[in-house]
Formats: C-alpha cells, sequence, structure tokens
C-alpha cells in the first residue's frame, strides 16, 4: 500500500511545497491528498498531477478531519496557526506524526509528553522563519563551539520583501505571504538582550527609530526586534551571551511609514459600528475625526515621504467597504491586499542575516552569513520556496527514515537540519559567509 500524505491548506506558501512534493511522490509511489475549505483552489493549486488528489473540506468539522487524517501515514499542516492544535490533537489520537511551519505554542508544548510516549514526531517550525533561521543559525553555532569559541553576540535578521526590479510604489513593499499576519505584526512587542540587559519595546514603538544592517552584496535594510528573543536563547545553546536578538527586516520607510499606521489605530482589532454604505473615505474621516487626530495627521502630511505614502494608499477613495469588514484592522488589511498586490511578472526577496561576534583562541571574531533568495514571478514566489521547500523536505526525510526522532521538536537537532539544508543547497538557497 502506498505511503500516503495529507496537505492541510492550499494558500500562497503551499505552492512549492506541493509542487515538490508531486515530484517526490511519482519517484517513491507516494500518494498526496491535497486539502482546503476551498476546493477550487486545492484543484488549481494540484493541476491534475499524478499520485494524489485534491479534496476540499471545512477543517473545524471534526468528523471530516478525523476521516481524512485516519487514513494517512503523514500529516502537514498549512493551516493558519490558531487551527494548528486541532490537528494535533486529532494526531495524537490516531497516531500520525504531524509536520508544521509554525511555531510552536504553549498549546502544543502542553502534549510534548504524550508525544513523545506515543513515540511520534511533530515536528515545528520548518518554514523560513522560523525554520531555515533556526537551521542555518545551529549550524553556525555548532561549527563555532565545536572548535572551542565561545559565542557573545547574536543578531539574525529575515525579511519578506519586494525584489528592488519589481519596487514600484513609495511603501517599497508588497504582500507575499499572509496579509493578515502583516497587519498583525508586532502586536505583542518584543523582548531581546542588549549588553547583558533585557530590553524591551511595546508595540507602539517598535517601528519607531529602527536600526540598520548592511546586507553583503545588496545594501542596508531597518528592522525590528522579534516577539520573544529571549526563549531562543536556551534553544539555541547560547546561555550567558550578552547579545541576543531575532528581528524582521523591512524598508526604512516602510518602517517609518508604518509606525504612523500604527500610531493613528489603523491596527486596531476593536469592533467598530459600519453602515453598509460606508466609502474608504467616510471611514477614514470619520475614524480621525472620532479619535480627533486631524490636526496631529495633518501635521505627519508635511513629511513628503509619508505623505506620497498615504496618497498611494487612497484613503479617499469612494470605494464601497464590505459590511464584513468591523475593524481598523480587518479594513485595513482589505485595502492593502489590493495596494501591495504582487503583478503577475512581480518578483518577491527573502532575505535573512546572521551576525555573530565569538572569540576562539583569546581572539575576538565576527561572522556574518548572509541569503538573498529571489522569486520569479507572482506564483513562484521566494516566500513559497522558502517556506514550502523546508517543510515538504523534511517530510520526505522523514519517510526515507533519515529523522528518526519522536518528540516535540523544531529543526535545532543537527540529524533535522544536516540533509535539510544539504538539500535547500541543491534547490539554490545557500548562505554566503564573510569573516571580518
Amino acid at each position: 500500500m502506498k505511503t500516503r500524505i495529507l496537505i492541510l491548506g492550499a494558500g500562497k506558501s503551499a505552492t512549492i511545497l506541493v509542487q515538490y512534493l508531486q515530484q517526490k511522490a511519482v519517484e517513491n509511489n507516494w500518494y498526496i491528498i491535497l486539502a482546503d475549505g476551498d476546493e477550487l483552489l486545492a484543484k488549481n493549486k494540484w493541476k491534475n498531477a499524478k499520485n494524489g488528489h485534491p479534496i476540499g473540506f471545512d477543517i473545524q468539522d471534526k468528523d471530516l478531519r478525523e476521516k481524512h487524517i485516519k487514513e494517512v501515514d503523514v500529516v502537514i499542516s498549512m493551516l493558519p496557526a490558531t487551527l494548528h492544535f486541532l490537528v494535533a490533537k486529532d494526531c495524537l489520537a490516531l497516531f500520525k506524526p504531524l509536520f508544521t511551519a509554525s511555531y510552536v505554542d504553549d498549546h502544543l508544548k502542553a502534549l510534548a509528553p504524550e508525544i513523545e510516549a506515543k513515540k511520534l514526531l511533530f515536528l515545528c517550525e520548518m518554514g523560513l522563519d522560523p525554520g531555515i533561521d533556526h537551521m542555518s543559525a545551529m549550524e553556525l553555532i555548532h561549527r563555532i563551539q565545536n572548535k572551542g569559541g565561545k559565542i557573545t553576540h547574536f543578531k539574525s535578521h529575515c525579511g519578506g520583501l519586494i525584489a528592488p526590479e519589481s519596487d514600484d510604489n513609495p511603501w517599497h513593499y508588497k504582500i507575499s505571504w499572509n496579509p493578515r499576519n502583516i497587519i498583525l505584526a508586532g502586536k505583542g512587542g518584543a523582548i531581546f538582550l542588549e549588553n547583558g540587559i533585557t530590553k524591551e519595546i511595546k508595540y507602539q514603538n517598535l517601528f519607531k527609530n529602527t536600526s540598520q544592517v548592511m546586507i553583503p552584496n545588496f545594501g542596508v535594510l531597518s528592522y525590528y526586534p522579534n516577539r520573544n528573543s529571549l526563549s531562543y536563547i536556551e534553544t539555541y545553546q547560547l546561555q550567558g551571551i550578552q547579545n541576543f536578538e531575532r528581528t524582521t527586516l523591512r524598508p526604512t520607510e516602510f518602517c517609518s511609514g508604518w509606525h504612523t499606521i500604527i500610531q493613528i489605530g489603523l491596527t486596531d482589532e476593536t469592533i467598530i459600528q459600519r453602515k453598509e454604505t460606508d466609502t474608504i473615505k467616510s471611514w477614514f474621516d470619520n475614524h480621525i475625526l472620532q479619535n480627533q487626530l486631524q490636526t496631529f495627521y495633518n501635521e505627519l502630511l508635511f513629511d513628503s515621504i509619508l505623505k506620497k505614502q498615504f496618497d498611494f494608499l487612497d484613503f479617499t477613495a469612494d470605494t464601497i467597504i464590505p459590511i464584513s469588514l468591523n475593524t481598523n484592522a480587518s479594513i485595513l488589511q482589505w485595502i492593502l491586499e489590493t495596494k501591495w498586490k504582487l503583478t503577475d511578472e512581480d518578483k518577491d526577496m527573502v532575505v535573512m542575516v546572521h551576525e555573530m561576534n565569538y572569540t576562539l583562541h583569546n581572539k575576538e571574531h565576527k561572522l556574518i552569513s548572509s541569503m538573498v533568495i529571489k522569486g520569479n514571478n507572482s506564483r513562484n514566489t521566494a516566500m513559497a520556496k522558502t517556506v514550502g521547500l523546508p517543510l515538504a523536505m523534511s517530510v520526505c526525510a522523514y519517510l526515507k527514515g533519515e529523522i528518526n526522532l519522536t518528540g516535540l521538536y523544531i529543526p535545532t537537532h543537527p540529524i533535522i537540519y544536516e540533509p535539510i539544508l544539504k538539500n535547500l543547497a541543491n534547490e539554490g538557497i545557500v548562505f554566503e559567509e564573510i569573516e571580518l
């Protein structure tokens, strides 16, 4: 009987994952079921390939979810992070291994003892960030430590961006992944370690006065700290380090513009009262009026760059807002999904940089390891490639017996990251290193 793989979710980030596994399914005589709540989306993503078929079903339907999970050997979840726990509980009950690109949350951590007891592998954070960042960082960390070096400074930067040749708006940004995550980025603020002191930045100031990093063979980008970096110090085996920070890369102009978006409350998720006749202009004007922001907003627009950015978003448009949108954040997302949409031939870009200072034989060293990957077009994006390939490769490695671990894991173990980094290099996803 053929090994059966269930992929849950057929969105943007699943494109390359599906293509890669379709090829491997033919080579290894595996069978794939691609499932999504939108059956047409699943069919369009599948494209009549061999060794599998697409289906549509509501992931919230417990009976259908259990039915499809029960019939397969491996489950891959490309669903929104909030739905992973539903799938995880079923996989645990039905003795199925689970692979996902999303963060390990507290719900999954609570399942860890039972996952281990049942000798299952739940492998999470197997995408880009988190994912490739962990694997590439741990390869460097272990290499330095195996030489006897001690790492004193660690910064890891990653961003999904627009390639320079497709950069044609004043935000210097377009959407290549989940738009909701872009709108809500940084909502929890950030915590990191600087000169041995824990630093915390609240959401309201996260995009203000951002720092910059020079990307080898590319140029300068700004960055803001990402979530709670401290939780990864132990994960990366860097206890006692003085500087530790994980960040998100963005163009400098984007950061200043997004700081303003936050200041005037457009990412607020509070329910607002709406009329069916509300236009973008009436919504925005009403928001500014109700919150007494007119003077503040007018002063902001003296900044020529900021004015161009807001003119581009066109908050004066007479377009009717769908009545289903009942928060500023959801309305803003709806607007940006059009304004920041990739055209068919647009190329996105993924940039990742690790900065490490370490001592070895009483000498100070600095290592910069960087990766810049461009997409082909709006369908085969760099984001889909760097999120989908490591996840797909980990499933292949597991099915071939190359990853024989059990328990709840992220890819910081050599058994996981060594074969995946090797396979990624074969696909052109490589890092360049500079020693200073």
